[in-house]
């Protein structure tokens, strides 16, 4: 129970179906005193108090279980780490990977539990191959791109009460009629444990800042920077760019280049992709029945699916899309759907330019 609307109505529906339920709020934050600052971050001193009095209306046991120390490790280190390789990781989709849905589950099934209930809007559907995780009836509020995740053990002990309601709308009317204080209490957004929101600033009091070069296409130096890991592909604002673009348009980032401490900017055509591999992948339920398949590929938690060809192998998963995706980092998640369902995902090693690189 996160302290939020969508644990607390979550629960309050496994309890009415006749569950066993006991609410569990994860600390993951080492500062145990840490606040909440409007709908930034989650986790909090607050949400944990939120979360004891949703239990205590629905008259169910409650404890706070301390994951700080695995959070640390697992989703912290990696997101610092990734950065520091010039990647862009995703530390919701390392959440629910290493978090939510391993060291939670496994604690729980080691105490007798059978399941592990949550507020994401997914669903699950049991077929003669297994379960397979499915999107959610809400379109806007569907979380099935950040339980990509999550392997066929796991979801044989989870479970999602929210994935067929319509919308989050009647979600919260719900939780009014049911008594509960979070009704109205906004949605967490942006990074937990950078609840300022200020990503660039606490990578550089993590990792350090040093001066480098940006560079154009063509190697020619056109601004400076003072720190790689602050840089996205696909970014536009904050390059301060001192040599203007022979055309006057607009430059985007690129490339990171952390060896050389480099950032690579160009014009937005470049950030088409016209092909994106990666070695460590997984799949969601039953896998694909043959190594060559058509899909569709989604690169982030709300862009629009693409439809495209994949290809699994030794080297891992192989995806071309039917048109260029647009400003891909490595370091991002690609899942796969087969119509509704999540086929499995892979994290993007490597990506291959729609345009020629003398362009």
């Amino acid at each position: 129970m996160s302290g939020g609307v969508d644990s607390a109505v979550a629960a309050a529906r496994a309890v009415e179906a006749g569950h066993d339920v006991t609410g569990v709020h994860l600390a993951l934050s080492r500062a145990g005193g840490t606040l909440r600052s409007g709908s930034r971050g989650c986790c909090t001193i607050e949400d944990a108090m939120d979360a004891r009095r949703a239990s205590d209306m629905l008259g169910i046991p409650f404890y706070v279980w301390d994951f700080s120390e695995r959070f640390r490790d697992d989703v912290i280190d990696d997101f610092i780490s990734e950065y520091q390789a010039g990647r862009t990781p995703n530390p919701c989709m390392r959440c629910n990977e290493k978090i939510k849905f391993a060291a939670l589950l496994e604690r729980a099934l080691e105490l007798g539990f059978d399941a592990v209930c949550t507020g994401h809007y997914a669903n699950l559907v049991s077929t003669e191959t297994g379960l397979e995780l499915h999107r959610a009836a809400d379109d806007a509020k569907d979380q099935s791109y950040v339980l990509g995740v999550l392997t066929a053990e796991q979801l044989a002990h989870t479970y999602f009460p929210l994935g067929s309601t319509p919308s989050k709308a009647l979600v919260r009317a719900e939780a009014a009629e049911r008594g509960l204080s979070v009704a109205q209490k906004p949605d967490s957004h942006d990074i937990c444990f950078i609840p300022d929101g200020d990503t660039r600033g606490w990578l550089a009091d993590k990792v350090g800042a040093a001066d480098g070069e940006i560079l154009d296409q063509s190697g020619a130096v056109v601004g400076s920077h003072e720190g790689a890991h602050a840089f996205t592909v696909g970014q536009r604002r904050g390059l301060k760019l001192g040599v203007p673009a022979a055309d006057g348009k607009p430059r985007f980032v690129l490339e990171v280049r952390p060896v050389s401490n480099t950032v690579v900017v160009g014009p937005k055509e470049a950030l088409a992709i016209a092909e994106i591999s990666g070695e460590r992948y997984s799949w969601a339920g039953a896998a694909p029945l043959a190594p060559d398949f058509e899909c569709h590929v989604q690169i982030r938690a709300h862009s629009e699916p693409v439809l495209a060809q994949a290809s699994v192998s030794d080297a891992g998963v192989r995806v071309v899309p039917s048109v260029p995706l647009d400003g891909v980092a490595p370091g991002q998640t690609a899942v796969l759907y087969l119509g509704t369902r999540v086929l499995g995902q892979f994290t993007i090693d490597t990506t291959v330019s729609a345009v020629p690189a003398t362009a």
